[in-house]
């Protein structure tokens, strides 16, 4: 964790307790930098690591944090995806356990793609969603449950997230990465660093009085994956392949794949960051990029495998799959 980021952070209230349901790529950053700041943080894991301090917290299974664990939460994020009834898991296993806690605020990290396509056009917080895809359909289901259950509820909606061992910057070192364009398309991103920033930001936002129901969280620019991709190659100072048109690479992609690239839209940020006066620490790929070039420098080799698979040489492809 950067020392400029944790500077630019303000922590909670004294007795204040963070509860991460569903540490994974995004929630693992909200804590460390909560842990920074001197937070008491509780996260949880379906198997979790005997030498970690998460609690187990599996809704297959109905195994759930205890009341004793989860004492004195003030604090929540749900990172955890849909169930396969289509139904909130989180508010199914832990509903009642939840409305007992002294909550300030609780986020949903869901996803844009309930927006549906909109040829490029963009959309904001004030527009209907029209999901497109069963996935994200099952998205807007989980918001309303949450939005409807009696709690501090902010629904945070997420394009593709990147950071740190999550970039096309392995794929363009491997050479394994081939660059897709199709006229007029652009994906939008998040910095992961950003997600923990603004979630910490929407907390003191609540606490203030301003708590809208549903905020994007992305970077100000969307941009075409190829245009990042290449940015990615004059950072590591590679060779990329010819970009390819979309109509010759469809056949070679999977079926997730070409569900993303089947949809077209600008999301906008005015919400978060004119209204409620966050600033984006990476507000564009461009810097995001950099800094996670910097930073798996720092970490020695990469955590990303190399793959020229649409999904994992752009995480914007990715966009539902780490929440």
């Amino acid at each position: 964790m950067t020392e400029s980021l944790v500077n630019r952070c303000r922590s909670l209230p004294a007795g204040s307790t963070l509860c991460i349901l569903g540490a994974g790529f995004s929630g693992r950053r909200l804590a460390t930098l909560a842990e920074a700041l001197n937070i008491r943080v509780l996260t949880t894991s379906r198997n979790p690591d005997p030498e970690s301090r998460d609690l187990r917290f599996d809704t297959a299974q109905d195994l759930m944090p205890t009341d004793a664990e989860l004492d004195g939460v003030t604090h929540l994020l749900s990172t955890i995806p849909p169930g396969r009834d289509q139904n909130d898991p989180v508010l199914r296993t832990l509903g009642p356990q939840l409305r007992q806690l002294p909550l300030r605020w609780a986020g949903y990290l869901s996803t844009t793609g309930v927006y549906g396509d909109t040829e490029g056009a963009w959309v904001s917080e004030a527009d209907p969603p029209q999901p497109g895809q069963d996935r994200s359909r099952r998205r807007l289901l989980c918001e309303q449950e949450w939005l409807n259950s009696g709690l501090p509820v902010q629904i945070l909606r997420l394009p593709g997230i990147y950071g740190p061992g999550r970039s096309p910057l392995a794929a363009v070192k491997a050479g394994s990465l081939k660059p897709v364009h199709k006229p007029g398309q652009v994906f939008c991103r998040v910095h992961v660093d950003d997600i923990a920033a603004a979630c910490l930001h929407l907390m003191h936002c609540s606490a203030a009085g301003q708590h809208p129901p549903v905020v994007n969280l992305c970077d100000h620019e969307p941009a075409p994956s190829h245009v990042m991709q290449r940015h990615a190659a004059d950072l590591l100072d590679c060779d990329l392949p010819e970009t390819r048109n979309y109509t010759d690479a469809e056949a070679d992609m999977s079926a997730m794949a070409r569900s993303f690239w089947a949809e077209n839209r600008r999301v906008s940020n005015d919400l978060l960051c004119k209204t409620l006066g966050y600033t984006m620490i990476h507000p564009n790929f461009r810097s995001g990029l950099a800094h996670c070039l910097k930073a798996e420098r720092l970490m020695g080799n990469p955590t990303q495998s190399a793959s020229d698979s649409a999904e994992e040489s752009d995480p914007a492809l990715r966009a539902d799959q780490d929440r």
